[in-house]
């Protein structure tokens, strides 16, 4: 029986028989050159070759060792959308653990997928960096299995759908935020609240919105399904269906607009109508962006710790791709907070 790989070993796995490269070659009608390219990591392997023959890998044991030596020096971060200053505080926050580490940072974009393109996972096993942050997505099930067999140790930050409870992610407490959001606006004296939502399929704005309905049924009021707005967290969203709630005969006297950039495109449909803010129209965000304390009026806001949760999740990927195993915690939630400023004022004052 001839040894395993350079880099490899071989524990118990499905099979209890240990099997040399060629017979996993054999049984995978490929060559043994062919199961060498996908035990090291290299790009030019057919997908539905490689998961054939990372399936029998697995079923005979054979697992990549935590060596790190092997790793290149890098973090992957991978963003759902590489466009905006949330963005940036990402960047920072992962540059700043990246730094203090010896690493780089390298950057993709899945054009608004929630998982990256077919070829992604293939380029970053050919790569071996450190570990890899999704920001706002995810891993289908070959490329999570890919990633495992290479001992590429992976986080989400800000999950958009459930991650599952196997893998390790980072978020904000969404929920909490939209119930003080919307509990500011109410203490206020607003009974005729708007909300503009992010995307329904997206985890975090799902909950934001289920914490504005708990604030206003906790406080007796009702939930108006025509006062909640479908936007998409941009700029361009809030503009639009902040002009929806606003030109209505029975328009709301408060607004959540969802995330800081909507809130910034409510300012401006609500000075395209001739409505003052704050004393026309209360607005609250979500995010606290540098610019929110800059505009006119500084912004009412919940602040999501988007660089301490980069941070986070930079740390936590590298503390999994080390030897002495597994962190204790590896599903963290970090608290968002209110931060009141001049956008929002007493119902009628």
């Amino acid at each position: 029986m001839t040894p395993p790989e350079p880099g490899e070993t071989r524990t118990a796995g499905r099979s209890q028989q240990t099997a040399t490269l060629a017979e996993i070659a054999r049984e995978a009608g490929v060559s043994a050159p062919t199961v060498s390219k996908v035990l090291n990591g290299r790009a030019d392997v057919a997908p539905a070759t490689r998961s054939r023959v990372e399936d029998l890998l697995r079923a005979h044991g054979y697992r990549r060792r935590r060596a790190e030596a092997s790793r290149s020096p890098l973090i992957d971060l991978v963003f759902h959308e590489l466009e905006s200053a949330w963005a940036m505080e990402v960047i920072r926050g992962v540059e700043n653990v990246a730094r203090d580490a010896g690493l780089s940072v390298v950057l993709s974009e899945s054009a608004g997928r929630l998982t990256p393109g077919r070829t992604w996972a293939d380029q970053v096993a050919a790569r071996r960096p450190h570990g890899v942050i999704l920001v706002l997505s995810g891993l289908d099930e070959s490329q999570r299995a890919l990633l495992n067999s290479r001992s590429i140790p992976f986080v989400v930050m800000d999950p958009a759908g459930d991650p599952g409870a196997d893998v390790p992610s980072i978020g904000a407490t969404n929920w909490q935020g939209g119930l003080a959001a919307t509990r500011h606006l109410v203490d206020l004296g607003h009974t005729r609240i708007g909300a503009i939502s992010g995307p329904s399929r997206m985890m975090c704005s799902r909950a934001r919105i289920d914490g504005y309905r708990a604030a206003l049924e906790t406080a007796g009021l009702p939930v108006d399904p025509e006062l909640i707005v479908a936007g998409d967290f941009h700029h361009e969203a809030g503009y639009r269906c902040g002009l929806d709630l606003l030109r209505r005969p029975d328009r709301p006297t408060a607004v959540f607009a969802g995330n800081d950039l909507q809130a910034l495109g409510l300012y401006e449909a609500a000075r395209e109508l001739g409505l003052r803010i704050p004393e026309d129209l209360s607005v609250v965000g979500f995010d606290d962006l540098p610019v929110a304390p800059w505009v006119g009026p500084p912004l009412t806001t919940v602040r999501q710790p988007l660089m301490e949760m980069a941070e986070a999740a930079a740390k936590l990927v590298l503390d999994l791709g080390r030897e002495e195993g597994t962190p204790a915690a590896t599903r963290v939630e970090l608290a968002t907070s209110l931060v009141v400023r001049s956008s929002t004022a007493v119902a009628g004052s």
